[in-house]
């Protein structure tokens, strides 16, 4: 049958912030190849406040790239999607929707507490953690059946420690 190739959508997205760093970087010819040579046939970039256009192709022997500003409907765009690069501040929804995760730290940001969350998910295996410069070799590098499905149940000794300092009783 061939001919017609799976649709394997990666989605970039950089919240409701400027991060051109990430779009520039996921804008690159290398980095393209990369994810093409992987099997993703369509890079659809969610560029934010950001000034820096990326440029849209219609597919033929690259990736079909598209991108927009904001959308309504971001959760549709990560369920859709093969393989998710986002800033720090998506992580959970992107986890919680079992979808394979980049995430890119926005190093131009102040008391970056996202960047050490990733970090930290990064070395339990939930996904992978690169900065704009890094994100072509995390790319190259990653396999993402080494990933550990993301268990939402983590956070209840955080919410039990939230709770006796807020003077709850513990149930």
């Amino acid at each position: 049958m061939g001919g017609e190739k799976t649709k394997r959508v990666i989605f970039v997205t950089v919240g409701t912030t400027c991060f051109d760093a990430l779009v520039k970087a996921v804008d690159s010819e290398t980095l393209q190849k990369e994810l093409l040579a992987k099997g993703y046939t369509h890079l659809l970039i969610q560029m934010g406040r950001g000034s820096y256009l990326p440029t849209k192709s219609e597919g033929d022997c690259n990736l079909v790239v598209d991108y927009f500003t904001f959308s309504s409907s971001i959760a549709d765009h990560i369920k859709s999607a093969s393989l998710i690069i986002s800033h720090a501040g998506s992580i959970f929804e992107t986890l919680k929707l079992g979808k394979p995760l980049i995430v890119v730290v926005n190093e131009d940001l102040m008391d970056n507490h996202q960047s050490e969350l990733g970090e930290k998910l990064a070395n339990r295996k939930h996904l992978y953690c690169a900065s704009p410069q890094t994100l072509h070799q995390t790319i190259v590098d990653m396999d993402l059946n080494a990933l550990v499905p993301y268990s939402p149940g983590d956070a209840t000794p955080v919410a039990k420690h939230i709770n006796r300092f807020l003077g709850f009783p513990d149930d």
